[in-house]
């Protein structure tokens, strides 16, 4: 496997290992929650977008950023990715179902984080204000 290591035998991390810096899972879990990783996750749940319409729809991310981030999740299997020959070429990504598997959790969170923005935001002011005291 170039660029990592295969594991044979995942009986050997246990949950508790999670929190060890050489645990598999570690790995996939930096990339799935990393600055654009969710975005991307979460930007492809609705449809298979090319490129530039991920550019577009995942404000604030630079191309370099998104090259990077698309590249890695599909090297986890995460992402399909397929390019159309012609000029430029047209290339376009999607879900594989192991990411639609992590997209679903992420999509679960992002519900509850909407739903208690307001809540989250005026304890942040609350703290804040009691901060200066």
């Amino acid at each position: 496997m170039e660029g990592g290591k295969q594991v044979a035998d995942w009986s050997a991390y246990a949950l508790s290992d999670v929190f060890h810096s050489d645990c598999p899972a570690r790995t996939v879990l930096d990339h799935v929650t990393s600055r654009w990783g969710v975005w991307v996750l979460m930007a492809l749940r609705e449809k298979d977008l090319r490129f530039y319409e991920l550019r577009e729809r995942i404000e604030g991310v630079s191309e370099k950023m998104l090259s990077q981030t698309l590249r890695t999740l599909v090297r986890d299997g995460l992402l399909w990715r397929a390019v159309e020959p012609s000029t430029p070429p047209r290339v376009t990504y999607g879900l594989t179902p192991l990411g639609r598997g992590t997209s679903e959790p992420l999509a679960s969170m992002f519900g509850w984080i909407r739903e208690h923005a307001v809540e989250i935001l005026s304890t942040q002011d609350e703290f804040d204000r009691n901060s200066r005291a």
